[in-house]
């Protein structure tokens, strides 16, 4: 079932089609919330973030403005993020006290990027890469008391995960080998950032977890299990992979260790974006992936065998919560080779069971200034819900998800980069909460902007 964005605008809100309850902590008899938005945005004076009545936002870091550590500009193309906690009192040269937080910032750079990541001795991998992550230090207040480069010389680092020992994963999404655009090593991978201590980290990539377009990863907090999405813009398109880690568990460094990469199957489904119907399930099975490495072949181009592989266009967000994992699909374009069309889907993974069930399908787009398409970064809300960030045409917002199914929208990128005549607004990513959650932070792609929002939340 289908249905438009326009129709099903109402109140400030617009619902979507699917089994909401089963993907948040309320459960699947869940009962349908209405009225949990926060009402229209309003238009900020400022013209950078529009946000409803009572809320408010601080700029905390624009690309250009000076590194504090003297490192060098502020990095651009600003895109997935995590908050960690970092511990009680006020932030170098602060008097606040309160609990400090840590943001790990990563910057999707290409080979054009006007604003690289500064290469920093012991945190840079490949000096010709423009990539890498970033890290803001908030004091107690809120307010920005460091900021550094955490990890540098790697490629398009565009979403990532967290782990369960607090360090973040960046994903590069690139499959470019040394002797490709400058490039002296070569990427695709995933790498270890410790937020306090980048330098503990450095700039190793963990080949275990394979060679390919990573978007994000999530972790399974019971048993170690790494989830990672592959973003793939042609045919064949990406593969969702589980890496069994030698040492689960094992903290920080301990995916250097090694372990064993598997992509899913789904039995007679060679392609994700058929169905359309929320709530089906399916039962999931994994196969080793026959090189990780990618020493001659893409990994979604290797032979799996018998009965194929399952595959998906635009394999996104992904995170864990409500004892599995959660991974988008941001849309499917018949015309770009995928077998049937969609605005978007969330799939969940139950480990448990062996299952994969279709919880979320985003409606046709009929109006792109309207929020609804092409969702993308992820994360929970401190109610339970769900925050999305947009990456479609027109207006781009971040919107909440309801347990009972509504969606209203949250924030509006007001920073116009177009051109005269032609209006255009950059994606929203990396959306996340303070460990309190207090306060979201999200970053506006273009122009490079990491915003802290306040207010009212549920």
């Amino acid at each position: 079932m289908s249905v438009t964005r326009r129709s099903l605008l109402a109140a400030g809100g617009i619902a979507f089609t699917g089994a909401l309850g089963a993907l948040f902590a309320g459960g699947a008899g869940a009962a349908p919330a209405t009225g949990r938005g926060y009402g229209p945005l309003l238009p900020d004076p400022r013209g950078l973030l529009d946000l409803p009545a009572g809320f408010s936002y601080r700029v905390l870091s624009r690309a250009g403005d000076p590194l504090r550590s003297g490192e060098g500009p502020v990095p651009g193309n600003c895109d997935g993020m995590a908050a960690f906690s970092a511990g009680a009192g006020g932030g170098v040269g602060s008097t606040a006290g309160g609990n400090r937080v840590r943001l790990v910032r990563n910057h999707e750079n290409r080979t054009t990027a006007a604003l690289r990541v500064p290469a920093v001795a012991g945190l840079t991998y490949d000096p010709q890469a423009l990539g890498g992550c970033t890290v803001l230090e908030l004091d107690g207040a809120g307010r920005v008391v460091g900021e550094r480069v955490a990890l540098a010389g790697t490629a398009v680092n565009c979403a990532g995960g967290r782990t369960p020992w607090n360090t973040w994963l960046s994903c590069e999404e690139t499959e470019d080998r040394a002797g490709t655009s400058g490039y002296t090593l070569d990427h695709g991978y995933v790498f270890e950032v410790d937020p306090a201590h980048p330098h503990r980290s450095g700039a190793v990539p963990l080949t275990a977890l394979g060679r390919f377009a990573h978007e994000a990863v999530a972790v399974d907090q019971y048993s170690g299990i790494v989830y990672e999405t592959e973003d793939a813009f042609v045919e064949p398109f990406g593969l969702f992979y589980r890496f069994l880690p030698e040492r689960p568990l094992g903290g920080p460094g301990s995916l250097r260790a090694g372990g064993a990469l598997e992509a899913l199957r789904v039995p007679g489904l060679a392609d994700l974006s058929v169905v359309d119907r929320p709530g089906a399930e399916f039962p999931a099975r994994w196969v080793p992936v026959p090189d990780p490495g990618a020493t001659t072949t893409p990994i979604r181009l290797q032979d799996f065998g018998p009965g194929g592989i399952t595959h998906a266009q635009k394999l996104e967000g992904c995170y864990w919560g409500g004892g599995g994992v959660h991974f988008v699909s941001s849309y499917a374009r018949s015309r770009e080779g995928s077998a049937a069309d969609h605005h978007g889907q969330v799939w969940f993974y139950d480990p448990r069971r062996g299952r994969l069930r279709l919880d979320v399908l985003f409606g046709p787009a009929s109006d792109t200034t309207l929020p609804g398409d092409s969702p993308d970064n992820i994360c929970l809300a401190p109610d339970g819900g769900l925050m999305v960030c947009e990456d479609g045409g027109g207006a781009q917002y971040v919107f909440g998800v309801t347990v009972g199914g509504e969606v209203y929208p949250v924030a509006r990128n007001a920073q116009d980069v177009g051109r005269p005549g032609a209006p255009e607004w950059g994606e929203f990513a990396g959306v996340t909460f303070s460990p309190d959650g207090r306060t979201m932070y999200v970053n506006a792609y273009a122009p490079g902007t990491t915003f802290a929002v306040t207010g009212p939340w549920h």
